[in-house]
């Protein structure tokens, strides 16, 4: 193909994507249909009085169906940071929310605002996919941050890749793919790293609503206390999804706290690329702000359930390392003596399990890595329910001692 961006022709395809063409063709028998734990996002739709609202904006509220402020509607800011400040114990205030069109456009826009081709930025790995290709398409280098056995990242390791192009470091807790929840000493040795070294600390907290700690955004036990500082705008920039807590993700609603200074850059950028965020999502998301939280509890309990589910799968199978289990996700390792890509497309035609192997989420030996990506997993259990982790685990134990 001609006058093609080699940048973005060198980004590997969607892995999500890439594993569904796994299935395609594939006949599964009728008494073990495929398991698809691939993907982290909720497969129910909203809950139906939130539905019931949204059909109620569509028919009521015109304003609904235009043009919006780039930046979000203000309701929704406003709701944002007097929610967040409360949690948080900081002060947030509405002109330090924007809203975007999720939060993988919150990563886009945070770092169009911070870096350009030959800067780089420190990802730990592994790493959420997607952070990965949009700093390939952009031509921004990645300073890869291993971390530890327990898949958290370490200050002071990171100190040592900073150089005088790095930008921005990033982290996601609850983590994806790890599902590791940072603690709050973490992340605030990675905000005075960040700040010591006039860097930005972008965290991603998609998952935060099912931290194990803390029941956000009740107001107790906060995951970190960043937004405490009051100075936290000049190094921090947070990003959240709205696509988990209530089920939206078709409607592609999350959002940015950042300083107003940088969400004025954020403006231009957005106004170029969606014009606004959708806006049935974002009154979606602000009646669920309003209505739901008791709602969102019970899911959050869910999920607890269910995380607790597959560490008790795993104790009974010695052969699977757990590294990571929490939010969405299990990181494991598994024990063929095969390279993770083989073992997630052998799962699929011997188990009828959809896997995506480790090498989507960090480097391989090849490309530097330590090799920790070639022998593991990411299993989205979220996907399925208590007794869909029962049949992954009847699964796992079959080829486990039978093999691959």
């Amino acid at each position: 193909m001609r006058n093609l961006n080699p940048d973005l022709a060198a980004t590997l395809s969607p892995p999500v994507m890439e594993a569904r063409q796994w299935v395609e063709g594939v006949s599964f028998p009728p008494d073990r249909p495929l398991l698809n734990l691939s993907q982290a996002a909720p497969a129910d739709p909203p809950p139906v009085a939130l539905r019931q609202a949204l059909a109620d904006i569509v028919l009521r509220d015109a304003s609904a169906h235009l043009y919006g402020p780039v930046l979000g509607i203000p309701e929704l800011r406003a709701r944002v940071a007097s929610d967040w400040s409360r949690a948080y114990g900081g002060r947030i205030a509405p002109d330090q929310v924007a809203i975007t069109s999720g939060c993988n456009q919150a990563f886009t826009a945070a770092i169009a605002t911070l870096a350009v081709r030959g800067d780089n930025v420190i990802l730990p790995a592994p790493w959420y996919f997607n952070h990965r290709m949009w700093l390939d398409m952009q031509g921004i280098g990645i300073r890869v941050l291993e971390t530890g056995p327990d898949l958290l990242p370490n200050a002071e390791a990171a100190a040592a890749l900073v150089d005088d192009r790095t930008r921005a470091i990033v982290l996601v807790s609850p983590n994806n793919p790890g599902g590791v929840e940072y603690p709050a000493e973490t992340l605030s040795a990675f905000r005075d790293l960040a700040r010591s070294r006039g860097l930005a600390l972008i965290v991603d907290e998609t998952y935060r609503d099912f931290d194990s700690r803390t029941a956000m955004p009740g107001g107790h036990s906060a995951p970190h206390d960043l937004f405490a500082d009051p100075d936290w705008d000049d190094t921090l920039i947070q990003l959240y999804s709205f696509s988990k807590a209530y089920r939206l993700t078709g409607h592609r609603v999350g959002a940015i706290c950042a300083s107003p200074a940088r969400l004025a850059q954020v403006e231009k950028w957005l106004d170029t690329v969606t014009i606004c965020p959708n806006g049935l999502g974002q009154r979606a998301a602000l009646w669920g702000m309003e209505n739901l939280s008791d709602w969102l509890a019970g899911e959050r309990a869910e999920i607890l359930a269910r995380r607790a589910a597959m560490e008790q799968g795993f104790a009974s199978l010695p052969q699977w390392q757990v590294l990571g289990c929490g939010a969405y996700f299990a990181y494991v390792a598994h024990p063929f003596a095969l390279e993770s890509d083989a073992v997630a497309r052998r799962l699929v035609r011997k188990a009828s399990l959809l896997l995506l192997p480790g090498t989507m989420f960090g480097p391989t030996r090849a490309e530097g890595g330590s090799g920790r990506a070639e022998a593991t997993l990411r299993i989205a259990y979220a996907n399925a329910d208590l007794a869909g982790i029962a049949t992954l685990f009847d699964r796992l134990a079959r080829v486990t001692y039978r093999g691959l």
